[in-house]
């Protein structure tokens, strides 16, 4: 009976010790929960108070000439491929690859002994045809004297007649013939049809030579042709006679000049491309047909433009933005772009000119950060 007290005043010991544990436990964690508050908050003001160094430039406003970018190849102006029109053997070729031609220079002679005998053949007939056609009309004449006064008949007049005509075609035919010949015995003689320069003989003095058969192959580079492509969207700025810029690498430290002259038709499907061509001055020959050319088109003319630095800009899907500095903060902008002008792109929208302008450093910023501007 007396242990029951005891019982029951441990029990009420036991409960009472449970809730001073709880409420020491709560406390801890309070004092954990506030230390890590604490701890984040002064972690956000560390992050807040971060200074990024960067560099920057100002906006610029230049005065500049719309163009565009492309690549080519320089051509011939006119290629030809000089054959031959007659059959022989190749007596003499009197050029080789790289010679300079004149238009109507003697290029080439076939042996013409077949055809100096068929046109003093030719000759030959002409000449009894006309005698053939003299003795008719004498004879003609006579008859038509004896036909007037009825000694001969009607059917011997006529015959005369035919014999005449006859005779007269005769002396056409032969005529005919001796101009073929002698046309034959001209083409025995090959010349330039135009003025440039030999790229290759197709053939050896001594070959012999069919009618049709290439014999050289003739190039016309002054003007030297220039031919690019430009892409779909810039097809409605091309208008002929506009200044084209280009360097070739056998150049590097030089400039070449020249004027659209051809924009094709069509634009080729596969590339969505359009093709077009310069002509070029090239009177000391510097410039070869196969060279390849960085090209400018300029199609426009001098327009006042907000350019930057191709790196200031940063890319995000469609949007294109950049970092400018008002105090001691980086301000984000998002600018529409233009054409590029070398290292620098125009912005058409966003910035005015005159800003300063993060251009490196860039991509660690965000709205409102602090920035320190290196100089």
């Amino acid at each position: 009976m007396r242990q029951q007290p005891s019982s029951s005043l441990h029990r009420c010991l036991s409960r009472q010790h449970s809730k001073t544990a709880l409420i020491l436990t709560s406390f801890a964690m309070v004092l954990v929960l506030l230390t890590f508050t604490g701890c984040f908050k002064k972690e956000e003001n560390a992050v807040k108070e971060k200074v990024v160094n960067v560099r920057a430039a100002l906006v610029e406003k230049r005065s500049l000439k719309p163009f565009i970018e492309s690549v080519g190849t320089l051509k011939p102006d006119e290629e030809v491929v000089v054959s031959s029109e007659i059959d022989g053997i190749l007596r003499e070729l009197k050029v080789q690859e790289g010679s300079v031609v004149s238009k109507g220079m003697l290029l080439a002679q076939i042996n013409d002994t077949d055809y100096r005998l068929e046109l003093s053949r030719a000759e030959a007939a002409l000449r009894q045809a006309n005698a053939s056609l003299a003795n008719a009309k004498v004879e003609f004449e006579r008859k038509e004297a004896l036909y007037k006064e009825a000694l001969v008949t009607r059917q011997q007049y006529d015959d005369m007649v035919a014999r005449r005509l006859l005779a007269e075609g005769e002396v056409d035919r032969a005529g005919g013939t001796l101009d073929l010949a002698r046309e034959k015995l001209a083409k025995t003689r090959i010349h330039a049809p135009i003025a440039g320069i030999i790229r290759e003989k197709k053939v050896t003095p001594g070959d012999y030579i069919r009618n049709g058969t290439p014999l050289l192959y003739l190039t016309r580079n002054n003007p030297i042709k220039l031919s690019f492509t430009v892409t779909e969207k810039d097809v409605a700025r091309l208008k002929t006679g506009q200044e084209c810029v280009f360097k070739v690498d056998s150049f590097p430290d030089r400039e070449f000049k020249g004027k659209l002259s051809v924009i094709y038709p069509n634009l080729e499907e596969r590339t969505r491309s359009l093709q077009a061509e310069a002509l070029v001055p090239n009177p000391q020959m510097l410039l070869k047909p196969g060279l390849f050319a960085r090209v400018t088109l300029y199609t426009g003319g001098t327009v006042d433009k907000v350019i930057v630095p191709i790196t200031a800009l940063l890319y995000e899907n469609n949007k294109v933005r950049v970092f400018v500095v008002e105090g001691d903060q980086a301000k984000e902008r998002f600018v529409q772009v233009g054409g590029k002008y070398g290292e620098y792109m125009e912005l058409v929208e966003g910035l005015k000119g005159g800003e300063q302008l993060v251009v490196v450093g860039q991509n660690n910023l965000a709205e409102g950060v602090k920035v320190n501007v290196a100089r």
